[in-house]
């Protein structure tokens, strides 16, 4: 039989148990309570919470009323969502038998206080100073307090605000261990959530339903998305209104000015002021920003739910962060970051940056203080001969070493980006990396004089070497920059990586294929190599690839390319004069050499025989405007282009004696040959020069 004291107690006592008993975290707001429930006079009288919906607020409220009822203290709970928003309904709900105690009350919390809003003023100038004390009243809410209680020095001194954010890592951790969920899904729950606790105990829930199986991502679960979408957002004025949470979701940060381009309207200022009102946005110097979670919990439903307006947002956004790159450089770059921003939720690659810290890392350029930092972290992480060979670089070309820098003084990391067309034949005779990688330029696409030719030779976190960290979150943002901003680029490698498939993904997503021929070993050490040619798939191009993938439509990886043929001048002639021969008689010129020759590869579209064709049939025609070369036109034209028969009647078409017509004919494919070998050598501008 039960003891007396077990028949007393009740469902709500086994109901207030039982949460205590989840309740995690929160020591600082709870510590901060218990000193002025403890003071003889408290040091302020209201201690005011706010958050999002679901962050826990009315959880912590329990906890503070247990604690005060534990402590003997006389409490009162009022609900702003069981009462009207006026003064007598708030004293009628504090005078309610269930809510009062057989102690004098000496707290009183509120919840859900943006229900009462209209009792704000009244609350802060009449009802709070009738009030003995040593009453201790705790309101929460999703909204911080009215400019008001601040503009009051009083209220200033007797207020206490506090900023509820998600639970940290050990809190949550600790959470879930509390709900028995296996340790190794703590970190993927983790990633999904951010510590949300209505999102940690959505996810719990649904493992209890899914045999243990978490989702891939949040569009994978629409039932927690739309329980959470309900708690963060509670009502939406208008669909244009919806659009623009939907825009401030998609981006890094929101101003006016994206929020324009975005929904296509001259004038946002009204629902730009809404959405600062959110109490899931943050405003800070660089423009809106909404909470992790929120933002994933509304950018997956637009996703779920209707994936042609996801498409048009992203459309919008990224052509506006692309007319924005023209002055990313007085930005500071942060059009180039906001475009790397867009794929995160891209499943192929977003693993590959450190989200948690994106935006909280900065490049810096490199001094000589910086020097034996450097060097440690590689000897470190990558081995002395590595170490060795940055030094050699540091003497030659400091100025292409980029620091990344964090809150301390220290760097945290570094890359290189070297220029292998300013090196000399010795400096990349020392290092295996560079001369891998510009012999494979030479053999792949032979970049002419003065091209530049780039390789990011060394990268290197500090702590996580190249592991996702803010040093790869900068080194994205920095890279990009340089390819989008700097004209006439050749050749990029990206040469910095182990020897192994783990960032292949990542490479084939950014358009640059595998270079095995350019891999090379430092120190027992592997290195792997990834190429881009900029003439064959250029900035334009490689922007809208990339956002195809971003968005995750199916495109081709990038292909290496075939090996292009290095002719001397004697061979180039003799392949020119051959092609002229075909193009006489009429025949195809898919055999030609010259196809795999610079002098048509490195011009617009595929190197065909019509390319050839249409290359040699302008150069021709191009005789025709120098007064000199008129009568050398007329002698290919009468050859080649419009060929008469034999050789001999071209000469007399032309009025010649055979003798004068052979000599006229020599020199005019002299001068196509010279300017075919032009071209070869400085590319199809230099004829304009």
């Amino acid at each position: 039989m039960n003891s007396p004291s077990a028949q007393r107690r009740t469902v709500a006592d086994r109901l207030r148990l039982a949460r205590r008993r989840r309740f995690v975290g929160r020591a600082g707001e709870v510590e901060l309570f218990l000193s002025a429930l403890d003071a003889d006079e408290p040091s302020f009288s209201v201690m005011f919470v706010y958050g999002p919906g679901g962050v826990g607020k009315t959880t912590l409220l329990a906890e503070l009323l247990e604690v005060a009822e534990h402590a003997g203290r006389g409490t009162v709970r009022v609900d702003g969502r069981a009462i009207e928003p006026s003064p007598a309904a708030f004293y009628a709900a504090m005078a309610e038998p269930e809510r009062r105690s057989d102690q004098a009350t000496s707290v009183l919390v509120i919840d859900t206080f943006e229900r009462l809003a209209p009792l704000e003023d009244w609350l802060r100038e009449t009802f709070l100073p009738g009030l003995a004390t040593n009453v201790l009243v705790v309101i929460a809410g999703r909204h911080p307090p009215a400019r008001e209680w601040l503009n009051d020095p009083g209220w200033r001194e007797l207020l206490r605000v506090v900023s509820l954010r998600n639970l940290a890592p050990d809190d949550a951790r600790t959470y879930l261990r509390g709900a028995e969920i296996p340790e190794d899904k703590h970190e993927r729950m983790l990633a999904l959530t951010h510590g949300h606790p209505l999102a940690l105990s959505l996810l719990v829930d649904l493992l209890a339903q899914t045999a243990g199986e978490l989702p891939a991502t949040l569009v994978d679960a629409p039932d927690a998305v739309r329980a959470l979408l309900a708690r963060f957002v509670e009502s939406v004025p208008s669909r244009r209104h919806r659009a623009a949470l939907e825009v401030c979701a998609h981006v890094r940060f929101t101003t006016e000015a994206l929020l324009r381009a975005a929904l296509g309207e001259p004038d946002c200022s009204g629902v730009f002021g809404w959405l600062c009102e959110l109490s899931i946005i943050e405003r800070g110097p660089l423009g809106l920003a909404p909470h992790d979670i929120a933002r994933d919990v509304l950018d997956a439903d637009l996703r779920w739910r209707d994936p042609e307006s996801y498409l048009e947002v992203h459309g919008r956004v990224r052509g506006h962060l692309i007319e924005s790159l023209d002055t990313a450089a007085e930005h500071g770059g942060r059009p180039v970051a906001d475009l790397v921003f867009l794929h995160r939720h891209n499943p192929t690659i977003s693993a590959y940056w450190d989200w948690s810290s994106f935006g909280r890392a900065f490049p810096d350029r490199y001094r000589a203080e910086f020097r034996e930092s450097i060097l440690a972290m590689t000897k470190r992480h990558q081995g002395p001969e590595q170490a060795e060979l940055v030094e050699f670089w540091l003497d030659r070309q400091p100025e292409q070493f980029v620091v990344v820098q964090g809150p301390a003084t220290e760097p945290i990391g570094y890359f290189c980006r070297l220029a292998l067309h300013e090196a000399t034949e010795a400096d990349l005779a020392t290092d295996p990396g560079t001369r891998a990688m510009w012999d494979y330029a030479t053999r792949y696409g032979r970049p002419r004089p003065g091209e530049p030719v780039h390789a990011g030779r060394f990268l290197v976190d500090a702590e996580l070497n190249q592991r996702p960290s803010p040093t790869i979150n900068v080194v994205t943002a920095r890279s990009t920059q340089n390819w989008l901003s700097q004209p006439d680029l050749t050749w990029e490698f990206i040469g910095a990586f182990a020897d192994s498939d783990a960032w292949e993904p990542f490479m084939d997503h950014i358009g640059f294929h595998r270079a095995h021929e350019a891999g090379y070993e430092v120190g027992g050490r592997r290195y792997a190599v990834y190429a881009h040619d900029w003439r064959r798939v250029g900035i334009a191009e490689w922007l809208d690839l990339t956002n195809d993938r971003v968005v995750g439509m199916d495109t081709a990886r990038p292909a290496p390319p075939v090996p292009e043929l290095v002719l001397s001048q004697p061979e180039f002639a003799e392949a020119v004069r051959s092609a002229l021969r075909e193009l006489g008689r009429g025949g195809r010129l898919e055999r030609s050499p010259l196809l795999r020759s610079k002098v048509v590869r490195g011009r617009h579209g595929p190197a065909t025989g019509v390319t050839l064709r249409e290359l040699l049939t302008t150069i021709v025609e191009s005789l025709r405007d120098d007064p000199r070369g008129e009568k050398l036109y007329r002698v290919l034209d009468r050859t080649y282009l419009r060929p008469a028969p034999t050789q001999e009647r071209a000469a007399e078409l032309l009025g010649l004696p055979f003798s004068t017509y052979r000599r006229h004919l020599t020199r005019a494919v002299e001068r196509v040959i010279e300017k075919m070998w032009e071209i070869e050598l400085y590319g199809a501008e230099s004829l304009d020069r």
